[in-house]
């Protein structure tokens, strides 16, 4: 008898918590449809940066005038976006990632802080400046993913810690920099450190106390990747066995492997996190260090049950070290949020030369009856898949100017490289764009169902690439390879454009000078925001491109512009602090061209355009 009590009262606490998760699921779910909140690091689990909000509107968003703004405290680049909820605004800041909780009834009076206490050592792990992509809210609790790995859950209303947990090592190189997405009673974080040999994974931890439920990796076994017999069922050409075949005893001196005939392709195959890996040099096993970092955004469709992400560069950016596909990095994951188990999985540029990364965001929508995907890839291409199977349905080229690949082929998804664009060690290849930047890095895009459109700001670089020896050290930089950079074809190193994701095509594209940092946000009355490297706020027709209003801001923006109310009052805002990759060698003072993993010299120009370096703050603009 005392045994079914003691059973009576687990399975009523399993209830409890089920229940208490289920409420706390539909409580943010019930926030990210309130356009009056902004709960969510990309407003909804879409990611699409829209809300319906149209009081500021084309008629009268001229006369925006700063209404607030808030001093951070902190230098370097000031990524993502605050989170605004019930009344409070939270803000992080770049390292040390500090958190600030702002009355917006009080004339944001600090409420509570959060001061974390780190190792200053974490910040030589940050390849690309001290930047931090945010928070995340959900069950009362504000989620930080701190640089140095620990993931920590704070009350919403006191700031007082909850429980935290250490995500990675960083001991092996490993670092920290996305912000945490709640999905349903999970929070889910990533991992950074693809230029340290690192092996990265996603990884799901319970809501209320913080432990793990489930982890995948980005290369590896499929028990490790999570990847069971459904996976690609529909696509099984994506699980190809290797798209290159060794053509010369696996001689690193260019050329050591070809592209394989469609005819040729062997699939379904096994574990190609590992198979994919071939004749590794420097380290024994290469998927051991393969990267596949996943420090960018995260979606989810409840109806799907699905979440969507990608993964990282393949370790070392010397591509003769790591001959073959080098799966699963550079791939696009949907993966079953309570379990993690992959239902697909698309590789974007196998075998990549170039460190175009794969971990942009993806865009959930749909059109035409279709459940629909659409992600911009550092690579140059626009993709749009159909996110229940992954089958793709549109890969062009964002811009002309892309050449590494002439085109990707729809049926087999392979892309059809230039080798005149290759890179291999000891040979300076010349003219590859985009540069290793990308045509778009972690700046997201938005979407707007009123128009059907994305709307993406854009990277117009290329560069030189010269793949280098450089041997592996646990905990140390593993690179290898020296860039410059310099603007493309357009001669400017920025854009902006409005796209159609089904056609694969621009609507309209604005230069900018530099590269356009900043996240997008689209509103309901047609409206585009995003900041620019060179200290400008930005208003643009949706639907034509014209610029209709800026303001100057302190410094540069690499954050993300969002919207909310407050007492039936319509705000815009921004972080500004400039940094990330384009503007860390600004405030570190480098010069030399290769210096900031090409950026010195290709935004040397950053210091003549009054673009002021890093101080943080958050400027919002009212009516």
């Amino acid at each position: 008898m005392r045994v079914k009590t003691i059973n009576l009262a687990l399975a009523a606490s399993l209830l409890g918590a089920m229940a208490s998760s289920a409420l706390a699921s539909t409580d943010l779910e019930k926030l990210m449809k309130d356009d009056g909140q902004w709960a969510h690091p990309r407003k909804d689990y879409s990611n699409t940066g829209y809300s319906s909000l149209a009081q500021i509107n084309k008629d009268n968003v001229k006369n925006l005038k700063y209404s607030w703004t808030f001093a951070t405290g902190v230098t370097r680049g000031h990524e993502g976006a605050p989170l605004v909820i019930d009344g409070v605004m939270y803000i992080h800041t770049a390292f040390p990632n500090n958190v600030y909780a702002l009355d917006l009834n009080n004339n944001q009076k600090i409420i509570w802080s959060y001061f974390p206490k780190q190792d200053p050592a974490v910040q030589a792990l940050l390849c690309c400046d001290n930047v931090n992509r945010g928070l995340g809210y959900g069950d009362g609790k504000i989620f930080l993913q701190q640089n140095d790995g620990v993931l920590v859950a704070m009350d919403a209303k006191t700031g007082k810690k909850v429980w935290d947990v250490k995500v990675v090592d960083t001991k092996s190189g490993a670092s920290t920099t996305n912000a945490p997405h709640i999905i349903k009673d999970k929070v889910i974080t990533g991992c950074s450190g693809g230029e340290y040999g690192v092996r990265c994974y996603i990884t799901a931890y319970n809501i209320k106390d913080g432990s793990l439920v489930w982890r995948a990796y980005s290369t590896g076994s499929d028990a490790d990747a999570l990847i069971g017999k459904d996976f690609n069922k529909e696509n099984p050409h994506y699980s190809a066995l290797s798209l290159y075949e060794d053509v010369n005893g696996g001689n690193k001196e260019g050329g050591s492997f070809k592209a394989l005939p469609k005819e040729k392709l062997k699939f379904p195959e096994t574990d190609l996190g590992i198979k994919t890996w071939l004749k590794p040099q420097q380290v024994k096993n290469g998927w051991e260090h393969g990267g596949g970092p996943t420090w960018g955004w995260y979606s989810y469709d409840p109806a799907l049950n699905l979440m969507y992400y990608g993964t990282g560069n393949p370790g070392t950016w010397n591509p003769d070290v790591r001959p073959g596909d080098n799966k699963w990095s550079m791939t696009i994951f949907a993966r079953d949020a309570d379990t993690g188990m992959a239902r697909w999985g698309y590789q974007m540029t196998p075998h990549d030369e170039w460190d175009y990364d794969g971990m942009n965001e993806i865009i959930l929508w749909d059109a035409e009856g279709k459940k629909l995907a659409t992600h911009f890839d550092r690579n140059g291409f626009g993709y749009t898949f159909d996110r229940s199977n992954g089958s793709l349905v549109v890969a062009e080229k964002m811009h002309p100017f892309v050449n590494w690949a002439k085109s990707i082929d729809l049926k087999s998804g392979i892309p059809q490289k230039d080798p005149k664009y290759s890179t291999h060690q000891d040979y300076n290849a010349q003219g590859i764009c985009p540069s290793a930047l990308g045509v778009k890095d972690e700046q997201p895009a938005a979407y707007s169902p009123r128009t059907k459109l994305f709307y993406v700001p854009l990277n117009h670089v290329c560069m030189t690439y010269e793949p280098t020896e450089s041997k592996y050290i646990a905990g140390q930089p593993w690179v290898g390879a020296t860039l410059t950079m310099f603007a493309g074809p357009d001669g400017v190193m920025g854009g902006f454009m409005a796209w159609d994701g089904l056609k694969g095509k621009s609507r309209w594209y604005n230069k900018e000078k530099f590269s356009a940092w900043g996240g997008a946000l689209v509103t309901g009355s047609d409206l585009v925001f995003y900041g620019t490297l060179d200290r400008w706020f930005k208003a643009l027709d949706a639907k034509t491109g014209k610029e209709l209003w800026k303001a100057q801001v302190g410094s540069g923006v690499v954050g993300n512009a969002i919207t909310y109310t407050h007492k039936g009052k319509q705000y815009v805002g921004v972080l500004s602090g400039i940094g990330g990759w384009a503007g860390v060698a600004m405030n570190l003072g480098l010069e030399n061209e290769t210096d900031g993993l090409g950026a010195a010299g290709g935004y040397k120009e950053l210091k003549d355009w009054n673009a002021a370096p890093g101080g943080g703050a958050m400027n919002v603009f009212s009516l």
